[in-house]
């Protein structure tokens, strides 16, 4: 484990799933047999417990780390012990988990269940949890025998809450995926889904999934690939009545696809020929979670302005943290408290970072 003064290196953190997925992440873990199965998603640097009814396993989701004298402590209660330092603070005191976006490596071998998630509002009035599930996606990867991948993001056709109501006790699967417009994705493209908002990922992506930092989900298909998601799973434990207030029933017409659902980069800053630092979703877009991504070729130095996930997509190099380096190659993931004064990223070969922030203006 890392020293209070540094960035932490974080491990896989494999988590169950009622879809299937998970071949791609196999290989960036370097098994030798990569293979799809129950653990499509790989939670980095979580502190948040995964919500599998009927699979109940200790501490599932949340992330472990190792010291140098194999003791095994979860990154929340290293957290937690010195939360001014890992978090920082506001005029409340030290901040809270609460607000620290849940990150997640996804790899869909099928296309996932039919689904919404509460908004906070929601998730605090009706729920009593601090979070919704505003979430958002970056598209890593795509299988090569996928030729037309997409994802479901809507309604485009909004049916009234009667017919959904019926749609879901009949499992009407066909008519609810009627109301929907496939919206194809690439490599590179950058989608927030807030809560509310039926959605539905496609087979065959990897992507980077920001999240806040809960696992609530309304699952309106109850049966995918021959598995049939238990009853207290479906309404996060609640009736469908409650479920169906979860949902936002105005259409997104298919010319609004883009203004609603796609995100454009921003340019933050240029570091002279050595890259940039570009906004992906930033405090205009939502105020639960910030995107960002760092792409370097060369020395590029930077005072943090909070503390953030980071995630290295492409390429490799360092990271030297108040003066303390570490290595860095593809797919590698860190955190980096918000007590880091300076941050130096190096590379000879174009190194591309994402970083994941809480929301709101710093």
């Amino acid at each position: 484990m890392a020293n209070r003064e540094s960035i932490i290196k974080l491990g896989p953190n494999r988590v169950w799933r009622t879809y299937r997925g998970g071949k791609r992440l196999d290989a960036i873990q370097g098994k030798s047999e990569p293979e799809d199965s129950h653990f499509p998603e790989d939670w980095i640097g979580s502190t948040v417990e995964a919500r599998n009814p009927g699979r109940d396993v200790p501490n599932e989701g949340l992330a472990m780390l190792v010291d140098s004298n194999g003791q095994e402590t979860s990154l929340k209660s290293l957290i937690e012990a010195d939360p001014i330092y890992f978090l920082g603070s506001d005029e409340h005191g030290h901040r809270s988990l609460d607000d620290m976006p849940l990150v997640k490596y996804l790899d869909s071998a099928t296309r996932l269940h039919f689904q919404a998630h509460p908004t906070s509002e929601f998730a605090q009035q009706r729920l009593n949890a601090p979070r919704g599930k505003t979430e958002a996606y970056v598209i890593l990867d795509i299988r090569d025998e996928i030729e037309e991948p997409y994802i479901y993001a809507g309604f485009q056709r909004a049916p009234s809450r009667e017919q959904l109501k019926h749609w879901i006790l009949d499992q009407d699967i066909e008519a609810i995926e009627e109301r929907f417009d496939k919206i194809p994705v690439k490599v590179g493209d950058v989608f927030l889904i807030t809560g509310g908002r039926p959605h539905a990922l496609g087979e065959g992506i990897l992507m980077l999934e920001i999240m806040e930092p809960s696992d609530l989900a309304v699952r309106f298909e109850f049966e995918r690939e021959g598995f049939v998601i238990p009853e207290k799973a479906r309404f996060m434990g609640r009736d469908l009545e409650t479920a169906l207030d979860v949902f936002s029933l105005d259409s997104v017409s298919s010319e609004s696809i883009n203004s609603v659902f796609r995100c454009e980069p921003a340019i933050i800053e240029v570091y002279g020929g050595r890259g940039h630092w570009e906004e992906l979703i930033g405090s205009s877009r939502t105020s639960c979670f910030t995107v960002r991504k760092t792409c370097v070729l060369g020395t590029i130095f930077r005072k943090p302005q909070d503390y953030f996930i980071g995630i290295v997509v492409s390429g490799g190099g360092k990271a030297i943290a108040d003066g303390q380096y570490f290595e860095l190659k593809q797919w590698d993931r860190f955190f980096c408290p918000n007590g880091v004064v300076t941050l130096v990223y190096e590379s000879s070969e174009e190194m591309t970072v994402l970083e994941c922030s809480p929301g709101g203006e710093r």
